[in-house]
C-alpha cells in the first residue's frame, strides 16, 4: 500500500491511516530529511522482530525517531552539554548515540546500553510520531548491494511493497545518510560517520 503524504503540509487523515498501521504491529517505509527508512512502533515487539528480519540488522543498527528534546531525555540519559548540542542541531539530519534510559524496551536494546536518537527536519515523520504518541524505531532503506540508498518511492514500492504494510510516498528522498555522533562518553564527542549533517 502506497500512501501519499506531502511534507509541506501532511494530511491529517493520511497520517492517521499510517499511525493506525503502526499501532497494530505494522512496519512502514517513510521519508526522512536524509534517506528513506523503515519504521515501526517502539512499543511493538512483534514489529521490531519483523524489522530485524527485513533488514538483517540487530538492535545496535536501529535508532528511534522522537518528536522533541524532552522525549529524547525520557528515553536516553542527556547531560547539560549534550542537551545544548542537541538543541543546536535538531531537528536535523543527525543520529546521536546516547546512553539509554530504563524506558527503552529490552526487546529493542538486545543487551546493549546505548540508543541512537533522531529528530528529522521533515514534517512527515514528525507528524507520525506526534500522532503515535511515542517514538518509532527506524533503520535506513538500502539497495540490495548495501552500498546505495534508494531515493525513488516507486522503486522502493517495487522491492518492498509485499514486505511492509505501507510505503509513505513523500517525494524523492536524499541519498546521503545522517551524520552519526557518539555522545556516550561525557569526556569526548566523536563523529562516527560523516553524513549530510554538519555539526554546529
Amino acid at each position: 500500500m502506497i500512501i501519499k503524504i506531502y511534507p509541506q503540509n501532511p494530511n491529517e487523515k493520511a497520517v492517521a491511516q499510517v499511525v493506525e498501521i503502526l499501532a497494530h504491529d505494522g512496519v512502514i517505509i517513510y521519508p526522512t530529511d536524509s534517506v528513506y527508512a523503515f519504521g515501526c512502533s517502539l512499543k511493538s515487539n512483534k514489529a521490531i522482530e519483523r524489522l530485524r528480519s527485513l533488514t538483517g540488522k540487530t538492535g545496535s543498527n536501529f535508532s528511534i525517531i522522537c518528536p522533541d528534546l524532552s522525549t529524547i531525555a525520557t528515553y536516553a540519559k542527556v547531560d547539560n552539554d549534550t542537551f545544548k548540542m542537541l538543541k543546536r542541531n535538531l531537528p536535523g539530519p543527525f543520529t546521536f548515540l546516547l546512553n539509554a534510559s530504563g524506558k527503552i524496551p529490552d526487546k529493542f536494546l538486545e543487551k546493549k546500553k546505548t540508543v541512537g536518537v533522531r529528530i528529522p527536519d521533515n514534517a512527515i515523520p514528525m507528524a507520525l510520531v506526534e500522532e503515535l504518541g511515542h517514538p518509532m524505531v527506524t533503520a535506513s532503506v538500502k539497495d540490495s548491494d548495501e552500498e546505495e540508498y534508494t531515493t525513488d518511492p516507486s522503486l522502493i514500492a517495487e522491492r518492498y511493497g509485499n514486505a511492509v504494510d505501507a510505503i509513505v510516498d513523500g517525494g524523492y528522498g536524499n541519498n546521503i545518510p545522517t551524520t552519526i555522533v557518539d555522545c556516550t562518553d561525557p569526556e569526548e564527542t566523536v563523529i562516527v560517520r560523516e553524513g549530510i549533517g554538519i555539526l554546529q
